[in-house]
């Protein structure tokens, strides 16, 4: 278990690396016998710091929500990580690439709520009941500690990750709201092209069978925090596509069919 001076000294550490818009080495490479609980606490280190820079909690997020990727970091559940207000784009937004560090985007739905949600036996009824409305999402995800190491080829961790907030760095809001109980959310698709070419596309059951699935998941991982997701919060239920890389001069344009599109541009 790592000290509360390592904790900081690490947080610290990932936030200047996203200050100086400079990739450092991962995590695990100075603190290999570091579990989960410590990667959370850097990561929880981490959003003081942002909180102290007068940024404020406007959500939460769930990752690594497929079979596929959790088999590829070697890990048997999601990770989670919080959304700041100064990460929300609106739709049709210009964003500077040079600002986020390996930047990608993935294909979500996001609850919006209008009541509290806490506890360790919530159902999809329960999110269903607490939720303002559904609407889609891109997360955009960055990594400021490499993802495999220039010099020595070594490949960051779960660990890493969610010490590095669950890589999120953003999020874009579509611009439909939908009632949840309008539609049946497992059927939501998505259809993702990169300047005007199709790269990936799915439908939003890949979150664990349904997408309010992964908002319990989240509401149960901080109830155990004693921490609530509260009304007005967005929670990102979590990608149903793989991420698709991303660089100045992309154009991305997901089309989610009857619920609109999202564009963005990264300059």
């Amino acid at each position: 278990m790592l000290t509360s001076s390592q904790i900081k000294e690490e947080a610290n550490r990932l936030h200047d690396s996203e200050k100086n818009k400079k990739q450092v080495v991962a995590t695990t490479n100075y603190f290999p016998e570091m579990d989960i609980n410590d990667a959370y606490q850097i990561q929880k280190e981490w959003v003081n710091i942002k909180k102290q820079e007068g940024r404020k909690v406007v959500g939460y997020k769930i990752g690594l929500t497929s079979k596929v990727m959790q088999v590829a970091m070697n890990i048997n559940e999601p990770d989670y990580g919080t959304l700041l207000d100064d990460m929300v784009y609106e739709n049709g937004c210009e964003i500077k690439t040079s600002d986020f560090l390996d930047p990608r985007i993935e294909v979500e739905l996001a609850f919006v709520l209008k009541k509290p949600l806490f506890g360790d036996t919530l159902t999809i009824e329960d999110v269903l009941d607490a939720t303002d409305y559904v609407v889609p999402v891109l997360e955009l995800i960055a990594a400021r500690t490499f993802r495999v190491d220039p010099n020595t080829n070594y490949s960051r961790t779960v660990k890493d990750t969610i010490s590095d907030n669950a890589a999120n760095a953003g999020i874009i809001l579509g611009n439909t709201r939908i009632n949840p109980r309008d539609i049946d959310l497992r059927w939501v698709g998505a259809l993702l092209y990169k300047n005007g070419t199709i790269e990936e596309s799915g439908v939003a059951a890949a979150v664990l069978d349904h997408p309010a699935k992964g908002v319990i998941w989240l509401a149960k991982k901080y109830a155990k925090h004693n921490i609530t997701l509260n009304a007005g919060q967005i929670i990102l239920a979590g990608s149903f596509t793989r991420p698709v890389i991303v660089k100045a001069g992309d154009t991305i344009t997901v089309d989610y069919n009857s619920l609109g599109k999202i564009t963005c541009n990264f300059m």
